[in-house]
């Protein structure tokens, strides 16, 4: 028993560790006053929108067009998302309302 105790603090410190390196990194590799390449400033504009289109497409990758109830809540929640994004500029309020009302509509509307 004592050593399950043991070895489970070793993993928990150890993943503390990794996850406090990967989060101070960018820290360490780019101090402030420092230009960052212009790669990663290329990376930091490009990436936001392609991960966007990442979790559209694997949102929608099993939409069935058999009968609106399965891809309605989906096309409306996505076009939700499109509208506040364009309106609000912020991804988060984005998401979460079209989540919302995805959720919503499969399990009110369209149950």
């Amino acid at each position: 028993m004592q050593i399950d105790v043991i070895h489970s603090i070793a993993i928990i410190a150890v993943v503390a560790l990794v996850t406090a390196l990967i989060r101070f990194s960018p820290f360490i590799i780019f101090p402030a006053g420092k230009e960052a390449p212009k790669t990663i400033n290329y990376l930091g504009t490009v990436l936001p929108y392609a991960i966007m289109g990442m979790l559209v497409i694997y949102c929608l990758r099993n939409t069935s067009f058999a009968s609106a109830g399965q891809w309605a809540p989906a096309f409306i929640s996505v076009a939700l998302v499109v509208a506040l994004h364009v309106w609000k500029r912020n991804t988060l309020i984005s998401v979460l309302c079209g989540t919302i009302c995805y959720m919503v509509l499969v399990q009110t509307v369209f149950a």
